[in-house]
């Protein structure tokens, strides 16, 4: 985050409804902001993830409009969101007994009225397990593990990582065993960036290679055709004219790496 002449912030957005609209337009403000990743499942079949798990930052923000400490006038509960995290940060340090280490299992709470609001709406559905949930479900999406600290000894602040650089390794192994790595290591730039999209996309077209590559149609045309010929992509259309016409990835290619685990 930089500050006067250097400022980066892309979007900035203050939420002063009551509670319940809120949490709804928070809600859908930062759904809107998530970025997804495409990835290869065993099946062959491309699956979708999100950047972060919903349970995990949803969680995170009704635990902090239920435990922020509301004597602190004039302050904010604040969302902030970068490449590489998303942080809650929420006024007050952590109630009564509970602590750093014993979260995960010991709970109060510090707005009673408002805990019993956020469960008629059906926010909190699991009253006694909201934080190990965290945990679990950032587990299951292969990130790290939430990160809790008070700054200062004033705030709650709680930390995503999205580790989209092992995301990134993730793909590339992946093509590494559909493709085969010295075949990924003969193609040219052109090629290498053309596959990677057909990776990321249900469907590649010569518009969507040449918008990508900053290239001309015919470069992309030329592209896509060498990838066909050499059985990494599968032409979809009716004659060469069709307007619908794109391509895909094979599942394997001949001379593929053999899946790990495979004899």
């Amino acid at each position: 985050m930089e500050t006067v002449k250097k400022l980066n912030i892309v979007k900035d957005r203050t939420f002063e409804s009551p509670i319940p609209k809120t949490v709804e337009e928070v809600a859908l403000f930062i759904s809107g902001m998530l970025r997804e990743y495409q990835y290869m499942d065993q099946q062959a079949q491309f699956q979708t993830i999100p950047e972060y798990p919903e349970f995990a930052w949803f969680e995170g923000l009704i635990n902090a409009v239920t435990h922020r400490d509301y004597s602190y006038a004039g302050e904010h509960i604040r969302i902030s969101m970068y490449d590489d995290r998303l942080e809650i940060l929420s006024p007050g340090k952590l109630p009564n007994t509970v602590t750093l280490n014993n979260m995960r299992t010991t709970r109060y709470a510090r707005n009673p009225r408002i805990a019993k609001t956020l469960v008629a709406f059906r926010w909190v559905r699991e009253m006694n397990e909201g934080v190990q949930r965290i945990f679990t479900e950032m587990e299951t999406a292969l990130l790290h593990d939430p990160i809790y600290s008070e700054p200062n000894g004033q705030y709650v602040k709680l930390t995503l990582e999205n580790s989209s650089t092992s995301r990134i390794l993730r793909s590339q192994d992946t093509l590494h065993n559909q493709i085969g790595k010295e075949i990924l290591a003969s193609l040219n730039e052109y090629e290498i960036a053309a596959v990677r999209l057909a990776y990321s996309k249900n469907d590649l077209t010569r518009k969507d290679l040449a918008a990508y590559l900053g290239r001309s149609l015919k470069l992309a045309s030329s592209t896509l055709h060498a990838l066909v010929e050499k059985n990494i992509l599968h032409w979809h259309g009716s004659s060469l004219r069709d307007p619908h016409q794109y391509y895909t990835l094979n599942q394997q290619v001949e001379g593929a790496d053999p899946p790990v685990g495979s004899h």
